[in-house]
């Protein structure tokens, strides 16, 4: 009888192990299956959240059909210009070579898409480079793109500072011809912020991973070559 009161007692711890287990592998796939029920909802949150924010955006007046630069000049070779306007290798760019950029634009020998990207924004306490991109669309609007740009760099604020405020963007935005009550509602409204977030997003997706980046017809140019004479003479060869 103890026998098999014995052999009772064991089936009974057996079935009550089996048991144990099977409520555990369930708790288990349970919460790998909610896991992964929370990763597909967030990958599919931040998927949307993504494309909404490089979809929706206002293009100020001269960008191009793609909405992802502006365009200055009218000649047969085209110029992708990517430039952070608190990046010091830009400022040298464009101190080097802006008055060739300038002169190949007037000779009608070049088309410039102007991208102006925000990738510095962690070395500025204010996201400047979001904020003097957003401004230079401003300036745009007001058909002074281009003296607003060399007007920019040439007051460029260090890295890992504030930058310029926005009163300040703004008086450099009148002081090339942009109308200052324009200028100031269009600054402080952030119009162009969402245009700045689509340039940066598209520059990004074009394999562009630093400032300044220059392409003539598509193909970019080397840092030897970022020179007056270097850029010439791609314009050249891209125009044969």
């Amino acid at each position: 009888m103890s026998s098999r009161k014995g052999r009772k007692n064991a089936s009974r711890v057996v079935r009550e192990q089996i048991a144990r287990e099977k409520r555990r592998t369930r708790t288990i796939w349970t919460s790998i299956g909610v896991v992964a029920l929370l990763v597909i909802a967030g990958l599919i949150g931040w998927t949307v959240w993504h494309s909404q924010q490089s979809k929706t955006y206002t293009a100020p007046a001269g960008a191009n059909h793609e909405g992802t630069g502006i365009v200055i000049g009218q000649g047969p070779v085209t110029v992708d210009l990517y430039e952070d306007y608190l990046c010091p290798a830009c400022k040298n760019f464009q101190d080097t070579n802006g008055s060739t950029i300038t002169e190949l634009i007037n000779t009608n020998k070049v088309r410039v898409v102007f991208h102006p990207v925000a990738y510095l924004n962690r070395f500025s306490s204010t996201q400047y480079s979001t904020r003097s991109s957003a401004a230079a669309g401003c300036a745009a609007e007001g058909a002074r793109f281009k003296e607003f740009t060399d007007a920019l760099f040439a007051k460029q604020p260090p890295e890992n500072s504030a930058g310029l405020s926005d009163a300040e963007l703004i008086d450099i935005g009148a002081s090339v011809g942009v109308n200052r009550d324009a200028m100031s509602s269009c600054v402080k409204d952030g119009t162009f912020k969402s245009w700045t977030a689509h340039v940066t997003d598209d520059a990004s997706r074009a394999g562009v991973t630093g400032t300044p980046t220059i392409k003539v017809n598509g193909r970019e140019l080397q840092d030897t070559e970022k020179s007056p004479e270097g850029i010439k003479a791609a314009v050249a060869a891209a125009g044969k």
